[in-house]
């Protein structure tokens, strides 16, 4: 059996691009920047930023495109993708990005972060799930998060066993 689904919460690193496929199907681009803050052995903080396109389709596509923006945080789900190609060059390239299946918007309507509230409030934007179904399955089996279901955990890479 395989297993492909990724969770990554961050801010978007640039405004989504919205098309339509021949189909009428809506596909919307943007990419996503997620950091980890790590103590370096000498005891200096540091810290690495993961940059990642991601894919929404269908109807999260239009309403990522409606109330999405850079810098915009989001928790989303999906999974991941290789795409491969030729540049213009003639190099065999490739970069791994994700398709979107379930999309949380973490920020307010107005832009603004919820944290300050504790993401109580109308400010909240609302959150869009498009979960894929095989037959037999019915939509609300899969898992949705909210912002409250990830604890805000303090771990240093030492207390880490492996």
């Amino acid at each position: 059996m395989e297993f492909n689904k990724v969770i990554m919460l961050g801010n978007l690193t640039r405004d989504c691009e919205l098309r339509y496929l021949p189909s009428g199907g809506a596909v919307c681009t943007t990419g996503l920047a997620t950091n980890r803050r790590f103590k370096k052995q000498d005891g200096s903080q540091a810290e690495e930023v993961c940059f990642i396109d991601i894919t929404f389709f269908g109807r999260t596509a239009e309403i990522a495109n409606q109330y999405l923006k850079r810098g915009s945080k989001v928790l989303v789900e999906g999974r991941l993708k290789l795409d491969q190609w030729t540049d213009q060059q003639g190099a065999k390239r490739s970069k791994h990005s994700i398709t979107v299946e379930t999309l949380q918007m973490l920020d307010g309507r107005d832009g603004s972060n919820n944290e300050g509230n504790g993401g109580q409030g109308g400010n909240q934007a609302p959150r869009t799930s498009q979960p894929r179904q095989s037959q037999g399955q019915q939509q609300g089996n899969q898992p949705e998060y909210s912002g409250h279901d990830i604890p805000d955990l303090d771990i240093n890479d030492d207390e880490i066993p492996f």
